[in-house]
């Protein structure tokens, strides 16, 4: 009989599963949420401009009208993107990833007209950026 020594450690690989992860799921109902959110502030913005306030001083000028029209769009795909990471699509989670970095440099160029929404959607997308990237495993 021969004994082999290992080295004391043993090597687990996990294999991706095809189950949506929590965070995951997590990230996907937030990319829903967030998505109707936006399409709320973008018919707002396209209804009643008047609502948010302008800043002619500012860089990143452009008309409310405009901004809402961003934010409806966006708000749009945001949503539907969310319904494909929680059907656990691997398209959903790289567009996902990609729409929620797309959603906070839309609202960062938004800030001086809702500054206190656009920092809280820019948390929310950095929470769906990191339930996005976590890689989900199967327990073996």
């Amino acid at each position: 009989m021969s004994t082999q020594a290992t080295s004391g450690t043993t090597a687990t690989h996990q294999q991706p599963t095809t189950e949506v992860s929590g965070l995951a799921m997590f990230a996907g109902i937030m990319l829903i949420i967030s998505g109707l959110w936006a399409c709320l502030a973008g018919i707002s913005g396209i209804l009643a401009d008047k609502i948010y306030v302008t800043t002619p001083q500012y860089v990143y000028y452009f008309d409310i009208t405009a901004w809402g029209w961003t934010h409806l769009v966006l708000g749009v795909i945001v949503a539907a993107v969310g319904v494909g990471v929680v059907m656990g699509t691997t398209w959903g989670r790289i567009l996902g990833i990609t729409v929620a970095a797309i959603s906070m440099i839309v609202n960062f160029a938004f800030i001086p007209h809702y500054p206190f929404w656009s920092i809280s959607i820019i948390v929310v997308d950095v929470l769906i950026i990191c339930g996005l990237t976590i890689r989900p495993t199967a327990e073996a």
